[in-house]
Formats: C-alpha cells, sequence, structure tokens
C-alpha cells in the first residue's frame, strides 16, 4: 500500500548527487547530517537546511566544510602544483565548471613526472566539490564499472593511468557530454539496465597517453611540474593547512559561480569551441577573477592547440598525410593512398602495429584524423566520381595552396577559425563580487 501511494499518489521529484538545479538557482549537497545544501543565486550565496530539491547519499561521500565568506581563489594557488598563470586559468576554469549542473563538461588530463604530486592535486581539486572517502580510483575495467561510478559521484577521478584503452577513451567522451549504456539486469533474461551519466572527469598519469582525437577535442591538459625538495612538506602539515583554508576557498569560489549565475545570459562570443557550454560559462566568471577579457579563449584555444599537436604526432598516418600534402595536391582511392603512403615509410614504420594494413582501417583511421589534421592546414575529403563507377576517393590538399596564395598571418587566422575559436570577445559586465553578509544572508533565507 505504501509503495502503491508512493507511485501513483504523490508528487514525482528529480533526484540529483551533489549539485542539483532549480529554477534559477544552483543548490550544492553539503552531504553533512543536518542535510543542509548551498543556494547559489545570481546575487549571493547562503546556506539551507531545507533545500527545494531531493539529494541522494551513497557510499563514501563524504561531507563539505560550511563555506566561509572573505576568502580569495588565490588562497588555493599554494596547494596546486601548476607550471605557469595560463595552466592556473584552465586549473581554476575546470573547477568551476564543476559547480554547474548541466555540462558538457571538459576532461582534466594531469600528467607530470614521478614527484610532481599529481595524486595530491586531484584530490585536492575533488575535496572542493565531491570529497570522498575513496577520492582516487585505478581504471575500470570495463563500462559497466565506469558507469555505476558514474551514478554513486559527482566527479570521477582516476589514478596513475598508464594505458588509455580505445573503449574508455571513448566512454570519457561520452560521460564528459552525456550518455547512456544499457546492459542485461544480473539474475534476468529480458530486463535491461539502464545507466545515463554526464559528469565531470579528472585522470593522472606519467607520460601523455595516446588517446583520440575525439577525447582531446574534449580535454584540458596540464604537465605539472617537479617540486623541489626544499618545498616539499609532510603530508600532515599539508592537508592540515589545506583544511584549515577549505572553507573560505570553497566561498569564494561560490562567489564566482553567483556571477557567472548573473552574467551568462549576457554573454555573446564571436565563435564558440566545441565545449561551448564551458566557455560562455567561464566567460561570464572572468569579471569576478581578475582576468583581462578573453583571457580563458586564449588560453583554452592554446591548450587546444597543444593537444592537437600531441593528437599528430603520435599517429604515424597523420605524420605521413600532412607530409604528403605538404608536398602537393593528392586525390585517388584509399588503396592508392595506401601504397603510396606505405612507399614513403621506412620498413620498421610500415611494419608497426599502429600502421593500417588494408584501405578501410585507412579510411576509419583518417576520418579520427580529419579534425587535427585540418587545424594544422591539411585538408581530408572524402568523394565520389560523378561518372557512372562512383568510386570513392579521398582528396588531400594543404590550406597555403587554396585561394590566391594566401599569407602566413591570413593562413593562421583561417586556421584557428576552423577551431571555432576568436580571440575578441564581448566585454563581461564588470560587476562586483557579491557580499556575502549575515544580515543580507537572513534577509535572503527569509526570502527564500
Amino acid at each position: 500500500m505504501l509503495e502503491g501511494k508512493a507511485l501513483f499518489d504523490s508528487a514525482e521529484h528529480l533526484v540529483s548527487i551533489r549539485v542539483a538545479e532549480h529554477g534559477d538557482m544552483i543548490y550544492l549537497d553539503l552531504a553533512n547530517n543536518q542535510w543542509k545544501a548551498v543556494a547559489i543565486s545570481p546575487h549571493g550565496w547562503c546556506v539551507v537546511e531545507n533545500p527545494p530539491v531531493r539529494f541522494r547519499r551513497t557510499k563514501g561521500m563524504l561531507p563539505l566544510p560550511k563555506p566561509a565568506a572573505g576568502g580569495s581563489i588565490a588562497q588555493l594557488r599554494p596547494f596546486v602544483n601548476t607550471r605557469s598563470d595560463e595552466d592556473w586559468v584552465l586549473l581554476i576554469a575546470w573547477l568551476l565548471m564543476t559547480y554547474s549542473p548541466r555540462g558538457p563538461y571538459p576532461v582534466l588530463d594531469l600528467t607530470g613526472e614521478q614527484g610532481s604530486a599529481k595524486s595530491t592535486r586531484a584530490r585536492v581539486l575533488r575535496s572542493l566539490i565531491d570529497p570522498s572517502s575513496a577520492p582516487l580510483r585505478a581504471a575500470p575495467r570495463d563500462e559497466r564499472d565506469l558507469m555505476i561510478s558514474a551514478q554513486a559521484g559527482w566527479v570521477l577521478a582516476f589514478d596513475n593511468l598508464s594505458y588509455l584503452p580505445q573503449w574508455l577513451s571513448d566512454a570519457f567522451c561520452r560521460l564528459a557530454t552525456g550518455g547512456g549504456f544499457a546492459t542485461r539486469e544480473l539474475y534476468s533474461d529480458a530486463e535491461e539496465v539502464l545507466f545515463d551519466a554526464q559528469r565531470p572527469v579528472l585522470f593522472t598519469g606519467i607520460e601523455d597517453l595516446p588517446v583520440s582525437g575525439d577525447l582531446l577535442d574534449r580535454s584540458i591538459r596540464l604537465s605539472l611540474p617537479m617540486i623541489p625538495e626544499n618545498q616539499r612538506k609532510p603530508e600532515s602539515i599539508f592537508w592540515k593547512e589545506f583544511e584549515a583554508t577549505r572553507p573560505c576557498i570553497l566561498g569564494a569560489l561560490l562567489n564566482v559561480i553567483s556571477v557567472a549565475l548573473r552574467n551568462q545570459a549576457s554573454v555573446i562570443l564571436d565563435r564558440l569551441p566545441r565545449m561551448a557550454d564551458f566557455a560562455v560559462w567561464i566567460t561570464a566568471a572572468e569579471s569576478t577573477l581578475a582576468w583581462q577579457p578573453g583571457t580563458f579563449l586564449s588560453v583554452y584555444s592554446q591548450n587546444r592547440e597543444s593537444a592537437n599537436e600531441l593528437a599528430l604526432e603520435s599517429s604515424l598516418v597523420a605524420v605521413a598525410v600532412k607530409a604528403l600534402a605538404e608536398k602537393e595536391d593528392w586525390e585517388g582511392t584509399a588503396k592508392e593512398l595506401l601504397d603510396t603512403l606505405t612507399e614513403s615509410l621506412s620498413e620498421k614504420d610500415a611494419k608497426a602495429k599502429s600502421w593500417p594494413k588494408i584501405p578501410l582501417a585507412l579510411s576509419n583511421t583518417l576520418r579520427r584524423l580529419a579534425p587535427n589534421l585540418r587545424a594544422v592546414g591539411t585538408f581530408v575529403e572524402f568523394c565520389r566520381e560523378t561518372d557512372k563507377s562512383r568510386k570513392r576517393k579521398i582528396r588531400l590538399s594543404q590550406l597555403e595552396r587554396q585561394g590566391n596564395g594566401a599569407s602566413d598571418s591570413s593562413v593562421a587566422s583561417e586556421m584557428q577559425q576552423n577551431q571555432g575559436f576568436s580571440r575578441t570577445i564581448a566585454d563581461a559586465t564588470d560587476d562586483e563580487i557579491p557580499t556575502h553578509s549575515n544580515e543580507t544572508s537572513a534577509q535572503w533565507e527569509d526570502d527564500l
């Protein structure tokens, strides 16, 4: 009877983990025993006891501290090992995006040699949005395990990955932009279990993992520098200092989220990158981060260009195709292209496992690499003959030979447009950080 009342005689509520959206507000579950949450509006934030949204608690979830006013995001910098100001901008951008209830979410890839504190930095980042008793995990065995993890937490963090198989790369892409997974329900013959999730993902590793261009296009790749021995701290002291500062850092992040909510609708970008919602969200927050207008898009563009170079360098096909297109425009079948490219390789490279052995494998590889090659001015087109044969062909061309000999500056400009970027953006609204005093919080809580 109770089950029937719940199913047919009661209101239905969306259940969320850690972050939820309600109207024009965001609610962050503090996951404490009092079931308190932080209500973030375009005008500020405050802690509430009875949020209008429903949160689910899973095993391993730990509470967030009560945020404190008066902090600064700059207080986080001593606890993260960034190589440059540009890396700091990207790190903060990824962290701010994890507070958005709607993605897509960029995948954060932290690389560095032994002793660069990759794991510690990953724990620090997760503890500011979704602390857990098991913050970092090993690579999942299959997609089912990955989706179960996504159902049980808001941020997925994987530590010390030494290899990224194609299925896991594709699964990370689906998690970043949203996707589902279906499998047979255990102990049944015809029932399915459906998983659907969109989550922020980060992973660490020593090497630059050879991942697909599709994942690189959704990633932020940061290389952490080695920490000198005279700057190392015992973990007990490090975490004690961080825990003392965490409430202030969290409060500062919430201030920025509030400004992003207020400015989001007024952001107009000339061109949008692949992760368009991410770009708009961070651009809306720039005015309160003391960044010059356009700083994020410029840094993000450079990071993507670096990731694109990595994708090309890690592919024998990309290197060979680019070298051929730089010599001459080429057109022919996939078999003819495979024969032409193979002749230009050394015997060792031609026998490499990654080199395609049949024309279909070459075509499939080129379809994956086409966006990366186009970004550096090499165009790959798939077409058909116009006669009765309708033979499928591949055409290679170089940007410099198109038109009437474009100059280097125009070539670079067009290449950047092909990537969907523009360094010119509308000025963000120069609003101040919302104040958060006890008086205004009490008044706002009464309004809620």
